[in-house]
């Protein structure tokens, strides 16, 4: 399996573990009563883990070429942080096809625009009428998930 294809297959495997996510985080928060907690938490046991594949591979947590990246490599977390938090909030209220088919919206809302600029450091890959079109039927898929 090339790189590419492991990519996809990883992707998918990723988005089926972030729909089984939202509702195990739902089911903290309203444990916890906080959305808050539930990410706090899930951030937690992802940390312990990440350390632990750290430890058991090659990666150097402090690596010196760590102090050369701009600024704004330094905050994924907190866009992760910020949408486990609204996953916990969200889930139990629209339902995680909703909740993620909102979120796949923007996701790929903001992928056309980094794409098309080449922004953060990305090789530039234009918007094209294919490519609007795609972002237009997940709208509308949004919105008949939505509707349903």
């Amino acid at each position: 399996m090339n790189g590419a294809m492991l990519s996809v297959v990883l992707a998918l495997i990723g988005g089926v573990l972030l729909a089984v996510q939202a509702p195990t985080n739902a089911i903290l928060g309203k444990a916890s009563g906080s959305p808050i907690v539930a990410a706090f938490i899930s951030f937690l046991i992802g940390t312990i883990a990440l350390g632990a594949a750290v430890a058991a591979t090659s990666g150097r947590l402090f690596d010196p070429s760590l102090k050369q990246v701009p600024w704004y490599a330094w905050v994924g977390g907190f866009y992760g942080a910020f949408f486990v938090a609204v996953a916990a909030f969200g889930a139990p209220r629209v339902g995680v096809g909703v909740l993620l088919t909102a979120a796949i919206a923007g996701q790929l809302a903001a992928a056309l625009v980094l794409d098309h600029f080449g922004l953060l450091g990305l090789a530039r890959h234009p918007v094209t009428v294919t490519r609007a079109a795609g972002l237009v039927l997940v709208l509308v898929g949004a919105v008949l998930v939505r509707k349903s």
